[in-house]
């Protein structure tokens, strides 16, 4: 399968999860008409994946009120992903859902994959509600994400979405004028 690119339509993927204290299976699929947003980690019982799932349980209410749902992927299984939750302060902390790719074919599809670790880059996606992809941030491993830049990027694209044919510039936040390409700033929306 080919990675999936920004503009595409992602692929419909099952995977079993860890989600409101059961091992569950989820589908992109039964998010179609909600903002997704994954969140791609190395591994469960690590140093800076905690600090990073924990940064975006403490935005997942707020992506919720944005028609939006937060899901973390590793390859770890979704009986490790129990076992972190119930052994961690910090993890016990996510009610998002926590999906299983021991096999790394998600994490493929989205080109985070390392072959020879057995082991996903982080990386986050946002697929809009017709389930087409809209961002791609991937980056070391030894370098942490924000949550905060996460949902500042989920605003942007719901902005533009809702207003076509208007842009939006560096560091652009909710009320700020946005850009028509070949038109001067927009005022405050």
């Amino acid at each position: 399968m080919d990675q999936v690119q920004i503009n595409a339509q992602v692929p419909d993927f099952t995977l079993e999860a860890y989600y409101k204290d059961d091992l569950t299976k989820i589908s992109l699929s039964d998010y179609k008409g909600k903002w997704v947003v994954l969140v791609f980690y190395p591994a469960d019982f690590t140093f800076v994946c905690p600090t990073e799932l924990v940064d975006a349980a403490n935005f997942h209410e707020e992506v919720n009120k944005l028609n939006g749902e937060i899901m973390s992927v590793s390859t770890d299984t979704a009986f490790s992903h129990k076992a972190w939750h119930d052994t961690s302060d910090s993890i016990s902390k996510i009610n998002y859902p926590m999906l299983a790719d021991p096999t790394g074919k998600v994490c493929r599809m989205f080109g985070t994959y390392i072959e020879d670790e057995g082991l996903s880059l982080r990386g986050t996606f946002i697929i809009d509600p017709d389930g087409f992809l809209k961002t791609i941030e991937i980056h070391n491993n030894d370098i942490g994400r924000s949550a905060k830049e996460m949902v500042r990027k989920l605003k942007a694209a719901q902005f533009v979405r809702e207003h076509g044919g208007n842009v939006c510039p560096a560091n652009w936040e909710p009320g700020e004028k946005t850009l028509k390409p070949g038109v001067k700033l927009v005022g405050k929306i």
